[in-house]
């Protein structure tokens, strides 16, 4: 089957943020443990419902259109996209992260043909407790801090274990080191 795409310019931007904590009751022999949070989508959703996932959700002209703009032009903003991904995973969850990285992005097509380009990023859990009502359209029925390995025993979106192994192996790397 082969999807339309109505405008081939027009993507919808999204971020995913994997929040991670220290767990230093599951450190092991190859030094420190972290857990990872990972939420449950809706089963309402467009894209993968009811599959476990990291938080995220899209950028809005909301994200940027009632705050300053830049002094180099009338219609350009700066840290549009960390404004967003703090946004959602507040709205999603009620945590509040320190500085994120970005690990990887991706495009994929949504099953109504809708491109989204997708920033996958990686921040630490600064504060706040997992509130999952919070979330206003209802995205999230569930959630989870799990270790790597723990990971493995949900029905992940395609890609996202992938994600958890690639930032677990960065953050205990960056342990190694101090």
């Amino acid at each position: 089957m082969t999807l339309e795409i109505k405008d081939k310019e027009l993507h919808r931007i999204t971020t995913t943020t994997l929040v991670y904590k220290s767990n230093p009751v599951q450190s092991d022999d190859h030094g420190a443990s972290f857990t990872y949070l990972i939420t449950r989508r809706a089963l309402h959703k467009k894209s993968h419902p009811g599959l476990w996932t990291i938080p995220g959700g899209g950028l809005t002209v909301d994200d940027y259109i009632n705050t300053p703009r830049s002094e180099h032009g009338p219609n350009l903003w700066y840290n549009v996209l960390d404004k967003s991904l703090r946004r959602e995973i507040k709205e999603e969850t009620g945590l509040d992260i320190g500085a994120p990285k970005i690990l990887i992005d991706m495009t994929f097509l949504r099953p109504d043909g809708i491109p989204v380009f997708c920033f996958s990023c990686y921040a630490p859990y600064v504060g706040g407790e997992v509130d999952i009502s919070l979330d206003p359209e209802g995205d999230t029925i569930d959630f989870a801090w799990v270790t790597f390995e723990e990971a493995k025993k949900y029905d992940l979106i395609g890609g996202i274990l992938d994600e958890i192994r690639q930032v677990d192996e960065i953050l205990r790397k960056m342990t190694a080191i101090v």
